[in-house]
């Protein structure tokens, strides 16, 4: 038997920490060789990790909802002899790591890192839960509450002096977390004054809200807040904070255009309708949103320039002969926008089943950085909230984003074969296109939106056009 300490691993997206979401163990429970034994939040979305040998597990290194870099230890296992993977990663003795005392400078540890490049040795991402590669990113050293066992460390008595390893007084620094030595830092409370309750002697809101009164902050969301309560504050991380700080950079770089088109989507509606009851579409959910993205397909084919991206560094336009159809979608944890690869190559049917899957995978909180990266065009969807157009923000990495409104009936004029024009209820859409500029003109923005309203208007126009 021996002590194996499995570290986390970088999940692939180049990003220099994650967040303990959820232990799927408890220390004296028995694994096999993937076994997964945690679920990571990172700021791009949640990953399980499994576990690269067979033994019992004997500590638990970081706590639930712990921040921690890649290559940390998070889990020691009893490993049992001779039933390790090829690749376990990098392992260390079973000598206890020491406890570790969080510095004032904690809170800008917790700042993502800029992005590294990879292992010069040309070798790729490794494989998820089996340890980062050497020197694959860089990373400031953070310290690390000592969580030993399944209660971890008891709580130091109020009053009581802590100590770091080595003899060195706490008078310093003390265990809390950003939030929270912001909050005291905004009161003007010294966290040493603060009696600690946390887990292994961390400081806590509620601790510094008790000398202060009133509720811990972030403690309530803002539908659950009670009675009374005048603001709640809640941290920007994970996949807010990536998406807020893509969208100004989106903003401020490229010079977004934005056009629109009204158009009778009543054919559409009516394919729709003939799809959803047709035996080869069983099992499939077949939308609106199924045909604009079968028909963005066509329109991309006929306007291969807004299947581009302005690449800065190299100085050149690069166009993609492939779609990648992102699909921005809502999730609890924030917008996300997974893509289907290849979309262009799918049939109809295809890509009904490739969209279901990427909308049930994004609800469920369940897609994986693979899923969110490659991009080369994205729908978004504002008419399932009833609403009838926008201005979307083009996807970083991409150059165009086409918005589908509500689809409503409105009275449409109509103009009959024998030139007459009448009015009649309708089906009716507005479609809306964001495009960078830069190397998106008018003409070419307004022929791939014109395009792509047609075949809305006119399905079977992707017989000739396909």
């Amino acid at each position: 038997m021996s002590i194996q300490q499995f570290t986390l691993p970088d999940p692939g997206e180049g990003l220099p920490d994650a967040e303990i979401a959820t232990w799927k163990v408890q220390v004296g429970d028995t694994v096999k060789v993937n076994d997964v034994v945690v679920e990571i939040e990172t700021a791009k979305s949640l990953v399980e990790l499994p576990i690269p040998w067979e033994g019992t597990i004997t500590q638990l290194l970081v706590a639930e909802g712990d921040t921690v870099d890649v290559g940390t230890p998070i889990i020691a296992v009893e490993v049992n002899d001779g039933v390790v993977s090829e690749d376990p990663g990098p392992a260390t003795p079973a000598a206890a790591p020491e406890p570790a005392v969080v510095s004032e400078q904690v809170a800008a540890a917790f700042e993502p890192d800029p992005p590294t490049t990879a292992v010069e040795d040309g070798s790729g991402p490794n494989l998820v839960g089996y340890g980062a590669p050497a020197a694959a990113t860089a990373r400031r050293p953070r310290a690390t509450p000592d969580f030993r066992s399944a209660t971890h460390a008891s709580a130091a008595p109020a009053g009581e002096v802590r100590f770091k390893s080595g003899g060195e007084s706490a008078a310093g620094p003390v265990l809390a977390k950003p939030a929270t030595r912001g909050l005291a830092k905004e009161h003007g409370i010294d966290l040493h004054d603060v009696p600690a309750s946390g887990e292994g002697g961390i400081v806590t809101d509620e601790d510094v809200r008790a000398l202060i009164g009133g509720p811990a902050r972030g403690t309530v969301t803002p539908t659950t807040a009670p009675a009374g309560e005048r603001e709640t504050r809640v941290p920007v991380k994970g996949v807010r904070k990536v998406t807020a700080e893509a969208m100004v950079t989106s903003a401020f770089t490229a010079p977004h255009v934005t056009e629109f088109v009204t158009v009778d989507a009543t054919a559409t509606m009516e394919l729709v309708d003939r799809l959803s009851s047709d035996r080869e579409f069983q099992g499939v959910r077949v939308s609106p949103l199924l045909v604009i993205a079968k028909a963005l397909c066509i329109a991309v084919r006929r306007n291969p320039g807004m299947n581009a991206f302005w690449d800065e560094a190299a100085q050149e336009i690069v166009t993609k002969h492939y779609v990648n159809l992102g699909i921005a979608a809502a999730t609890p944890r924030g917008l996300i926008v997974p893509n289907i690869k290849d979309a262009d190559r799918m049939t109809m049917r295809e890509l009904g089943a490739a969209l279901g899957e990427l909308v049930d995978t994004a609800r469920a909180g369940k897609t994986q950085p693979r899923d969110q990266a490659g991009g080369t065009i994205t729908i978004t969807n504002v008419g399932v909230f009833g609403i009838d157009s926008g201005t979307p923000i083009i996807n970083p990495g991409e150059s165009a984003i086409v918005c589908l409104g509500a689809i409503r009936r409105m009275p449409w004029v109509v103009t009959g074969d024998d030139g007459t024009e009448r009015i009649e209820p309708r089906w009716v859409t507005q479609l809306g296109c964001s495009f960078d500029h830069r190397l998106i003109d008018g003409e070419l923005g307004s022929k791939f939106l014109a395009d792509l309203a047609a075949l809305v208007q006119d399905p079977g126009k992707a017989l000739v056009w396909g």
